[in-house]
């Protein structure tokens, strides 16, 4: 169906008046009725290759050379009118983020069927009734609600569907589907994983899924194509890759996935695999590095011997909604229904749950962001519940917070340096700027980043750096409790597995306590001394990593485990 021949692609660089090569002489294929995935870490050249599909690059700062055959006809030399009967019509396209993608400002229903009308001879009526038929097939609730819905009101699963619904509605031949699943809840990204394929079957559509992880990869897809600096370093199929891979960058992109079998002390990076194809000496990194169990029980017996940091007692945070002319109480959200818990000092406690469970609500009302509805929080032996505000402000050197996305949470007008100064003169830390200077140059090594980033803005950093700065400034008051909020859900496998890494050496440095919330039971099984699992407000159950995950006690447990993408592993 698609040959992609010898793809080259460059772009121009108007700072350095140059062309930097983005893809380098690439070629694979896409077959009907089957699923080709392509994957590598951000900037290997995956979505700029689905995009020269599209050709959506600007042609004023962008070389494509190569051919591009779909069904028997170059796409490079059709007109852009031609193209335009190509794109959404025979090749359409899921995006990364849904809500980036759809306009706020008009209902669901709306943009897709002004999709359909564009492409297609329908009326107006005929246009909607098409648009609630394939709201239907991607299975969101209540289709005709939806259409009138705007984007804002849906969860990310739900709009994740809107976009599906819009790449499908004029019967597409090929769908490209950029990482349509990133950052979504383990068990949504599962039932979205299981309607394109039951989509994919029902239509023998051809399929390009573009992923940054092998374990989606594995769940989705018949043919592989793995991407490394522009290049294909590797092509076969999904068994091949997974039990027999060749290349150095596949194996560290295996190995730094979390294992939900296996606890390790340092996830592997895919820089210890680049430059060595001895599995022998992957084997051996893979061992050193896994915990036995007397060290896992001396470090159990040193930790809950301890008096609690923390301990929560019958907490509750619930949120009235309200509707009416004078604003009446009309339900409640019960956000944290009746949470009890007890957190060491040294320890990580993981929170997993799917979106909505309360954990963020959770990690909020410790901070006293959210108040708490009744019950107690008691941080040192110190009922904090009812502190105010002035009293507050001193806890909050106690207690950080390092959020979800770290490009939001750092304001783009502030140099790295300034951020990170602000907490240090705001908390009046330390007798002179020199000094406080000092303090954030040895933040940034302990980070692994370097003094020169500091006259930096955000916008100039990958997203890992972006996480280690936003790590950095949580440390910059020296903390001892830090409340860890996604703060891995959107990275790159490898990215995330280092700043994994830098979490727990930075927690047997400075003596941190971490709680650790994450919709990804992998993850939060690697990092967590402890787990909860967390649903409608509620515990669910409570007990050491391994334990919930070989024996859990709780259907709900069972099918985040069930979720987990991708189970095989170099691990």
């Amino acid at each position: 169906m698609l040959n992609v021949i010898d793809l080259n692609i460059q772009f121009y660089n108007q700072e350095e008046r140059s062309w930097i090569t983005a893809v380098k002489k690439i070629s694979f294929s896409a077959e009907k009725g089957k699923v080709l995935g392509i994957v590598g870490e951000s900037g290997s050249g995956k979505s700029v290759t689905s995009f020269s599909i599209m050709r959506l690059h600007d042609p004023r700062y962008s070389k494509i050379e190569g051919d591009i055959v779909f069904n028997g006809t170059s796409l490079g030399a059709l007109s852009e009118q031609e193209m335009n009967g190509y794109r959404g019509n025979r090749i359409a396209m899921i995006f990364q983020e849904p809500m980036t993608s759809l306009n706020p400002v008009f209902s669901c229903g709306y943009q897709v069927q002004e999709a359909i009308i564009l492409h297609e001879s329908l009326t107006k009526d005929e246009a909607r009734e098409r648009t609630i038929a394939l709201f239907k097939e991607v299975q969101l609730p209540r289709p005709e609600q939806m259409f009138d819905s705007y984007p804002h009101q849906l969860s990310g699963g739900q709009k994740q569907r809107v976009m599906i619904a819009m790449a499908l509605s004029c019967n597409p031949e090929l769908l490209i589907a950029d990482e349509p699943t990133t950052a979504l809840d383990v068990t949504v990204q599962k039932t979205i994983l299981q309607l394109l394929l039951k989509i994919k079957t029902e239509r023998n559509m051809g399929m390009i899924f573009i992923s940054h992880d092998l374990g989606v990869i594995s769940e989705i897809a018949d043919e592989v194509a793995v991407m490394y600096r522009g290049e294909i370093v590797e092509q076969g199929t999904v068994n091949e890759l997974f039990h027999h891979p060749k290349h150095p960058y596949t194996k560290g992109l295996l190995a730094c996935r979390p294992s939900p079998l296996h606890r390790l002390k340092k996830l592997p990076v895919v820089a210890d695999f680049i430059g060595t194809n001895d599995d022998q000496a992957v084997a051996h990194l893979l061992a050193a590095n896994s915990y036995t169990q007397t060290e896992i029980d001396d470090k159990r017996a040193a930790l809950y011997n301890a008096s609690p940091l923390l301990e929560i007692k019958n907490l509750c945070t619930w949120f009235p909604i309200k509707n009416g002319l004078f604003g009446q109480t009309t339900a409640t959200v019960k956000a944290v229904d009746d949470v009890s818990l007890k957190l060491y000092p040294g320890e990580t406690l993981g929170l997993v749950g799917e979106s909505g469970c309360g954990k963020t609500t959770l990690g909020r009302t410790i901070l006293r962001l959210a108040e708490p509805t009744s019950g107690s929080i008691i941080f040192e032996g110190q009922d904090i519940t009812h502190l105010k505000h002035t009293e507050l402000r001193r806890l909050r050197r106690e207690i950080q917070l390092i959020f979800q996305d770290p490009y939001s949470s750092l304001n783009p007008r502030l140099t790295i340096g300034n951020a990170l100064m602000e907490p240090l003169q705001v908390h009046q830390v330390f007798n002179s700027g020199s000094q406080r200077l000092s303090h954030i140059q040895h933040l940034l090594e302990l980070v692994g980043l370097k003094p020169e980033h500091l006259n930096r803005y955000p916008h100039e950093f990958s997203g890992g750096q972006r996480q280690r700065i936003v790590i950095a400034r949580a440390l910059a008051l020296q903390p001892k409790l830090i409340i860890c909020d996604e703060s891995v859900s959107a990275l790159d496998v490898s990215v995330q597995a280092q700043v994994l890494n830098l979490l727990r050496s930075l927690q047997q440095e400075l003596g941190l306590t971490y709680i650790f919330i994450s919709h990804d039971l992998a993850v939060v099984k690697h990092i967590s001394d402890r787990m909860i699992v967390m649903n409608k407000g509620k515990i669910e159950e409570e007990n050491f990593p391994e334990i919930i995950y070989n024996h859990p006690q709780t259907a709900y447990t069972k099918k985040l485990i069930d979720a987990i993408p991708g189970k095989i592993s170099l691990q």
